[in-house]
């Protein structure tokens, strides 16, 4: 960048150190830091918008806010007047990423890529700007290579190299198969970004051999490289592992405003600031007096976490529904009182045996827990009242009536209504 740097102006210099600012809040990892500055300085210069990467495999469209912590760093740079290329891996998808996995992964079909592929498009404005966005599907570059392309493709990686991938290197010690194909996806992503010659690509700390790769292959075909930007793992409501769908500590963009408001509302207090961070529209400086104010004891951190379930409510519903979820918890929880609309829940007469019910039987009945098991736990935990009381049974019966209101947990509530 020297060179460069010294033919921008004094306001020039100060936009590039704006944009870097925002572009290193909150990263993992930058490879190389150098040529970022450069990238973004000669951005600055000429007023051509950097080309910034995502590639996706459609194989769980049910976008979580840990899914959207590379997301949100795109908005970001939209915001700073940078272009996006997402990349809907429908060609790729049907080999499945291998990272992470100590097994081959099963091959999707096309019609499940499609599927799921229009399901991200979805839901992938709620947080990126689609006149800033270009989409495109990997299939367009890489259905028409010819075998002798994939040949020579192949032979710019070694298979020691390959191995140097870690989930790779622990089936391969283990002595567990790894077939062919899968040594192909990094290939593919890699190429990816030559195709559509990108000068940044994100990811999250998992994904980093992938975006590496793509730097090897464009200096392999003569282009420059790109910077790879690795996010965080974002951990999930239990404060330890990373959040999933399958763990169920996560937070669903597309659930019901007061679920998510009341889900935030239970992040744990250490993890509060990196979610704000990582995951909603706050900018450095309110960041920064955010965390001054929690430093200092001015911000109180029950005030900070409504703040930052309102924010997530907001991007995802609008500013209504996160004004109308967050009036619901301070009711409920804040003042211990019932909501003021409560569903109704039909409870079949003939679920009753001389009018009374098993409690896991009746909160499974009345759709409250999935299954028995669930209910009991529930239960043992303290986490069911009807009208009020707590139920302290798991195993015992209850005698309902029409009208009783039922609770389970902080956020559930059910009106009964016997037919």
């Amino acid at each position: 960048m020297d060179g460069l740097e010294n033919s921008l102006t004094q306001e020039q210099r100060r936009e590039v150190e704006r944009q870097l600012a925002v572009i290193r809040r909150g990263t993992a990892e930058i490879v190389p830091e150098e040529e970022l500055a450069a990238k973004v300085a000669r951005s600055v210069a000429t007023g051509r918008p950097l080309k910034i990467k995502l590639g996706l495999d459609p194989s769980a469209p049910d976008i979580h806010i840990g899914h959207t912590v590379v997301l949100q760093k795109l908005r970001q740079f939209q915001e700073l007047g940078h272009e996006v290329q997402l990349i809907i891996g429908d060609f790729t998808g049907r080999i499945g990423d291998p990272t992470g996995k100590s097994e081959t992964r099963k091959q999707l079909s096309e019609e499940d890529v499609r599927r799921n592929a229009e399901t991200y498009e979805r839901q992938i404005f709620k947080i990126l700007d689609p006149a800033r966005t270009r989409i495109h599907f990997n299939s367009a570059w890489l259905a028409p290579l010819t075998f002798a392309d994939v040949v020579q493709l192949a032979a710019k990686v070694t298979v020691a190299r390959m191995l140097e991938r870690d989930d790779f290197a622990k089936r391969y010690a283990s002595g567990l198969p790894i077939s062919i194909h899968e040594f192909f996806y990094p290939l593919m992503q890699g190429y990816d970004s030559v195709a559509l010659e990108s000068d940044i690509e994100l990811g999250g700390t998992d994904q980093k051999f992938n975006l590496l790769m793509g730097r090897h292959l464009q200096k392999e075909f003569g282009q420059e490289a790109q910077v790879a930007i690795m996010m965080p793992i974002l951990e999930g409501l239990d404060g330890v592992q990373k959040m999933s769908k399958s763990l169920g500590n996560y937070i669903g963009i597309d659930e019901d405003p007061n679920e998510i408001y009341g889900k935030a509302m239970s992040v744990p207090d250490e993890l509060m600031l990196k979610y704000f961070e990582l995951t909603v529209d706050i900018s450095n400086e309110e960041l920064e007096e955010l965390k001054r104010g929690l430093a200092e004891g001015s911000v109180h951190p029950r005030d900070a976490k409504m703040k930052l379930a309102h924010s997530l409510v907001r991007m995802y519903h609008g500013r209504e529904a996160a004004d109308a979820a967050e009036r619901r918890f301070v009711t409920v929880f804040q003042q211990r009182e019932l909501p003021e609309e409560i569903e109704e829940a039909v409870l079949p007469a003939a679920e009753l045996t001389d009018g009374k019910i098993r409690i896991a039987r009746l909160l499974t009945a009345l759709g409250l827990q999935s299954s028995l098991s669930e209910a009991r736990r529930s239960v043992q935990q303290g986490a069911v009242r009807i009208n009020g009381e707590r139920i302290a049974d798991p195993n015992g019966e209850v005698a309902p009536r029409d009208g009783d209101i039922v609770q389970v947990g902080k956020r559930r509530f059910a009106r009964i209504a016997i037919r």
